[in-house]
């Protein structure tokens, strides 16, 4: 039986102390929603002032790829949760100290080790719990991609095995695009482990993610639940919007929660889970799925009782959460467009005169072109108009120089 945790009291001997390793947009709103309950947060990232940063009791940077810096911290700030908000970091570290019973990592250390790696993952959902996938080969030099995506056919998908946000993906049309693949591949990963996984191309219909819960129950046990589907536009591999609930027949959703019920129970622990799945009719195949929230699911800050973060934040501490959704809504991202530090944002107040509508800016200290600097929240009666909203909002939003 799993006790609900008892919080104490930040910055002061009884307090309940959480480290985020990752302390990105969706990192700063997890610490948000644990700050709401009194509970000490430490964020960890790899640059400074990242958007957790801003937010956290304290803040630290470090790679957290470098096994021995990364347990020298934990060591150094003995928090009682370790709560990996990325895939680039040590997690054969995590895995050792969790051994020894000096950490508890949010949901397990074999889930961060399995997600950070998408031949691991890959490998549990199709090879050990017979889901069904995409038809998939693993390769480790141009030779290997070039054998691999003959045998796999065109079009196909190539990515690293150890990436995020769709950097460093591609979709494949011939032979000749396999070179620039590979190369592309390389430069996206976020540790370059030299290996990418070719994915057969599947003509879905959409694709989801279902953000999957495990949670303490009423009993005391825990449980899985699952919020509303939510759909998701992506281009280049990483998603520009997102709505919820996404419509499905009664066949494909029920499917949908059993595959996401196997992975998340044979992953363990508690938390969020954003579970991300193709879907055909009532056909449904297992993609990837991140042990924590998800880019897609920043819709439930405009959707859901309990956004994700809030969701994650209950979840991790052993108390019971709450998936309804409040009203049908949608996200779009607003990108930087410039490639500069420090800058500033025009327009806001003309997209928040957009009916229904809110925006999240992350404060993140550098842009770049693509990179993902806040987000359009529309909620209404139904997803076509949010999706709208969302979109309208977005544009009016105009990244320019910060510079005085």
């Amino acid at each position: 039986m799993n006790t609900p945790r008892i919080l104490g009291t930040p910055l002061s001997p009884s307090a309940t102390r959480v480290m985020l390793l990752g302390s990105g947009e969706l990192g700063k709103e997890v610490i948000i929603a644990l700050q709401r309950l009194g509970v000490e947060v430490i964020a960890v990232d790899r640059y400074p002032n990242a958007p957790g940063h801003q937010v956290a009791h304290r803040a630290h940077v470090i790679d957290m790829t470098d096994g021995a810096a990364l347990a020298a911290l934990i060591e150094q700030e003995k928090p009682d949760l370790v709560v990996p908000e990325i895939e680039a970091i040590a997690t054969d570290t995590l895995a050792e100290l969790e051994t020894a019973g000096r950490i508890a990592c949010i949901p397990t250390a074999r889930a961060a080790q399995l997600t950070m790696n998408r031949e691991g993952i890959r490998r549990l959902a199709a090879e050990e719990l017979g889901l069904a996938t995409s038809p998939y080969r693993f390769a480790s030099s141009l030779a290997e991609l070039q054998a691999a995506c003959a045998e796999i056919g065109f079009p196909c998908v190539v990515k690293p095995v150890m990436s995020s946000s769709g950097k460093g993906q591609s979709k494949l049309d011939s032979a000749a695009d396999v070179e620039n693949a590979w190369n592309y591949a390389a430069a996206g990963g976020r540790v370059d482990a030299g290996r990418v996984i070719v994915e057969g191309f599947i003509d879905f219909d959409y694709e989801i993610t279902l953000l999957t819960v495990r949670a303490t129950n009423g009993d005391g046990e825990t449980a899985t639940q699952f919020c509303e589907p939510i759909g998701h536009r992506q281009v280049h591999g990483d998603y520009v919007e997102s709505w919820q609930p996404q419509p499905m027949s009664p066949r494909a959703l029920e499917a949908a929660r059993e595959i996401a019920d196997k992975v998340t129970t044979n992953l363990g622990g508690r938390g969020v889970f954003g579970v991300e799945l193709f879907v055909k009719g009532d056909m449904v195949w297992f993609s990837e799925v991140s042990p924590r929230p998800h880019d897609t699911g920043m819709v439930t800050m405009a959707t859901q009782t309990q956004s994700e973060f809030e969701l994650h934040a209950k979840a991790i501490l052993g108390l019971p959460v709450n998936v309804a959704l409040r009203s049908p809504g949608a996200s779009a991202v607003i990108y930087g467009q410039l490639d500069e530090p420090g800058i500033a944002f025009e327009g806001v107040a003309e997209a928040l005169r957009v009916p229904g509508a809110d925006i999240r800016l992350f404060g993140k200290p550098e842009s770049f072109a693509r990179r993902r600097m806040g987000v359009a929240l529309a909620s209404a009666d139904d997803i076509d108009s949010a999706r709208a909203r969302a979109l309208e909002a977005a544009a009016k939003v105009k990244p320019v120089s910060g510079w005085k």
